[in-house]
């Protein structure tokens, strides 16, 4: 049973969404755009797995929008951590010194560190705040569709009251895809509580992964490194409290972006890490092991065989110097006659 009033429509909450209001316009075009090719290609129409599987197809497509920001911000990210060792001697450099020119010279040794690396702080707070609005839409209209449907709710874009109604009534696993923990009945709880824990294990792992794999090793200490240690636990915790109280299709929208958010990360921690992290020691290893068997298919001396080769040549080349450029030492026998 649904309230009377849609929550996200009063408030300090309608003010935000109302901004919003174009992008889940387009939102729930997408969305039925998405039905129509999902039925197109074979599915049926009406209340069915289509709609559930638009909510997939929207998630998708957004995240492929936003795929070049993503890489902006990970490269951000990258260049940063690996500048992390050299930020905290700074830091210590200046900690305790609370007069202004000491203020001053730390900001400008660390703006330097900044310059000579490319690196920006703002660069990987910026697509995080553009993504935010995205979400929060997807999230709006999401939770809007069974009062669209209710008629407690004024039709938002392509979400008739029709619409909203084929969405609301579809079922996929047996549970509404309007219903949440609450409303629910029998084994779809148990349906929905398998969501939520996944959504958790696919957000903790996540930043697990990144947080064991992807720091330099001088960073991996302190209270900074403890705090988000920390945060990895915190943040899946959370979704188990808000998890409980959204629909079943936000939670669909959570779990297919977790699991995208999961294979973004898993991909980056082994393609691209941080210099100087566990990860990029792994990919040194993997890059030299994949060369060798190059070279060993190709009938060539290994990156080993190579090095050692190198290393007797220098070492030969610096005996040769060596004598050649060994003072002569002069002769008792010539200087006794001369005297």
């Amino acid at each position: 049973m649904i309230s009377h009033n849609f929550t996200f429509d009063s408030g300090l909450f309608g003010f935000f969404y109302r901004i919003l209001r174009p992008i889940e316009w387009v939102m729930t075009y997408v969305m039925v755009y998405c039905h129509k090719f999902l039925t197109f290609i074979g599915f049926s129409s009406g209340s069915n797995v289509a709609w559930a599987l638009s909510v997939v197809l929207l998630v998708v497509l957004v995240r492929l929008l936003i795929l070049p920001l993503f890489i902006k911000q990970m490269m951000s990210m990258r260049r940063l951590q690996a500048i992390q060792p050299q930020m905290r001697k700074i830091q210590n450099k200046y900690k305790g010194k609370t007069d202004r020119a000491s203020k001053e010279a730390s900001s400008r040794e660390m703006m330097k560190l900044y310059q000579d690396n490319h690196a920006n702080p703002a660069g990987s707070c910026l697509p995080a705040l553009i993504q935010s609005p995205i979400f929060m839409t997807m999230f709006y209209v999401l939770s809007a569709v069974p009062y669209i449907a209710n008629g407690k709710r004024a039709p938002l874009g392509a979400f008739t009251v029709k619409v909203a109604k084929e969405f609301e009534q579809t079922q996929i696993f047996g549970i509404h895809i309007s219903d949440n923990l609450t409303t629910a009945q029998g084994a779809s709880k148990i349906v929905i509580i398998i969501f939520i824990a996944l959504m958790c294990l696919t957000m903790f792992y996540s930043q697990f992964h990144n947080t064991r794999k992807n720091m330099p090793r001088a960073s991996m200490e302190g209270s900074q490194y403890r705090m988000q240690k920390m945060m990895a636990y915190i943040f899946p915790v959370m979704y188990i409290f808000s998890g409980v109280a959204f629909p079943f299709a936000v939670l669909i929208y959570w779990l297919t972006n977790n699991t995208w958010n999961l294979g973004q990360t898993l991909w980056q921690v082994r393609r691209m890490p941080t210099p100087g992290s566990p990860a990029a020691e792994e990919k040194e290893v993997r890059d030299r092991n994949r060369e060798n068997r190059r070279r060993d298919k190709a009938g060539e001396p290994s990156l080993e065989e190579e090095a050692l080769t190198k290393a007797k040549e220098e070492q030969v080349q610096q005996l040769e110097s060596g004598v050649s450029h060994q003072r002569q030492q002069p002769k008792r026998g010539k200087n006794k006659k001369r005297r």
